[in-house]
């Protein structure tokens, strides 16, 4: 009788093996996504700024030396390692749930049985256990392998989720740095500027004393002063607020920023973009976007599984006795094996609304890549073509400039001669500090676009 129980558990288990082999699970394939003219540009080289280490696009030492502090101390890159982390136990859940779960079990059970029921006997019955007991769920459909591929997925894409934290605090951090370097230049040019007007005021006073101007030009002269020096005030408070943020996206405390000037500032990378298919491969939220499809296809495959029966052995060896003096005696020992199959006939709709869930959100995560990576390639474009018309503005500025240096010059000389009227001087010296701000928002933009596009490729990670 032994060797027949024995004999249908192993066939049992045989026939497991086969339709362990003839599993429903599908494979994931990953969907071919038209990245084609996703730049809005033809593009045939491959070489791209994005494979550049960010050490070598930015050269200001004291600029790499904040990045490296960020990427030490910023709390939301920590908070991007920690979900990895937790990817990673519930990667090593789901391998682990391929194996038999095994418990250690002792009890004891006491009963008192009643005499109406037992008139002869036995009226008190004790009874003792101790063993171990194990339960294997054969994975014949593959659903717990899907299960465990999708959390492998999770486990990518948290990673590639890290990645594309790393990729935006290094941006960050360099456009913070940027900011700050051009506000810097700003307050510069203004108390220049103040301090040019100051010296008209002083000239137009005596221009004023030998009757060549009246008082109004004086006045006059001074309102343009106090003009240019009411907004350094608002100028200090954006650089103590771009600190303060800078210091935040270090993991520091508000403080001041150590930097150097802008026009120290340089980025003299090539500005090769590479191919739209590369963003596959180096834009960590694109990536991220893929893994998380992947994903969702298991989940697919996982919720097809519930519409099969489900195969478990279970196994129990160990003592039982109904003396506990006794309970450890080799004749007190005992074992046990069960094979169950159990169908799921009727479960209130439990299994298809789980697998019409999966399907939509399978979908739903397709939906999400295509849209990153039309984000990702309009954010391209976008510093492309910024980077491209600052260069252009940049080289119309200078002329700019040199026009409104020379005009400044000629109308001061003149005014002292009678030739020129104290308006015209401060509309000239209005008009250069205008353009002179107007050129730090030039190179800031420029410094920003080189920035920027290094991002939107997907670089800093690497």
């Amino acid at each position: 009788m032994k060797t027949n129980s024995f004999k249908h558990i192993i066939l049992l288990a045989g026939v497991s093996v086969v339709l362990f082999s003839c599993s429903t699970s599908r494979h994931f394939q990953p969907d071919t996504v038209n990245t084609e003219g996703l730049f809005g540009t033809e593009q045939t080289d491959s070489a791209t700024i994005a494979d550049k280490p960010w050490q070598e696009l930015f050269t200001d030492p004291l600029l790499t030396d904040l990045i490296e502090e960020g990427l030490n101390n910023n709390p939301d890159l920590q908070i991007a390692t920690q979900r990895v982390l937790q990817a990673e136990a519930y990667f090593g859940q789901s391998k682990a749930s391929l194996l038999p779960g095994v418990n250690a079990k002792g009890t004891g059970n006491y009963q008192h049985n009643p005499k109406s029921i037992y008139p002869d006997g036995p009226r008190d019955v004790s009874s003792y256990q101790l063993g171990v007991e194990a339960s294997w769920e054969v994975d014949i459909w593959g659903k717990l392998r899907s299960s465990k591929r999708a959390a492998y997925a999770d486990l990518l894409a948290s990673e590639a989720g890290k990645k594309a934290v790393q990729t935006r605090l290094i941006a960050n951090i360099a456009l913070a740095y940027y900011k700050l370097t051009s506000l810097d230049a700003k307050l510069a040019i203004t108390r220049q500027t103040v301090k040019n007007n100051i010296d008209l005021v002083e000239t137009i006073k005596v221009l004023k004393e030998s009757g060549r101007v009246t008082g109004a030009a004086v006045v006059q002269s001074q309102a343009a002063r106090y003009a240019a020096e009411v907004t350094i005030p608002d100028l200090e408070q954006q650089i103590r607020e771009s600190e303060n943020a800078l210091s935040t996206l270090l993991g520091r405390v508000p403080g001041s920023i150590q930097r150097n000037k802008l026009s120290d500032q340089e980025i003299s990378a090539l500005l090769e973009i590479g191919v739209p298919s590369q963003l596959l491969e180096n834009r960590p939220d694109v990536m991220q976007s893929e893994y998380s499809v992947m994903s969702a296809f298991e989940m697919t495959n996982n919720a097809r599984g519930y519409f099969y029966p489900s195969l478990t052995i279970t196994a129990s060896t160990g003592f039982a006795a109904s003396d506990l003096d006794e309970l450890l005696d080799p004749t007190s020992f005992a074992s046990n094996v069960i094979g169950g199959l159990t169908a799921p006939l009727f479960n209130k709709r439990a299994n298809v609304t789980r697998l019409k869930v999966a399907k939509a959100q399978q979908e739903e995560a397709l939906l999400s890549l295509r849209n990153t990576l039309l984000n990702a390639g309009q954010e391209v474009n976008n510093a492309l073509n910024s980077y491209e018309n600052t260069e252009r503005k940049m080289s119309l500025r200078a002329q700019q400039l040199e026009a409104l240096e020379k005009s400044v010059d000629y109308t001061r000389e003149l005014l002292t001669y009678g030739s020129a009227t104290y308006t015209e001087v401060l509309n000239a010296q209005q008009s250069l500090l205008g353009a002179q701000l107007s050129d730090v928002n030039d190179h800031l933009q420029k410094l920003s676009a080189v920035v920027s596009l290094y991002r939107a490729l997907g670089g800093g990670w690497k």
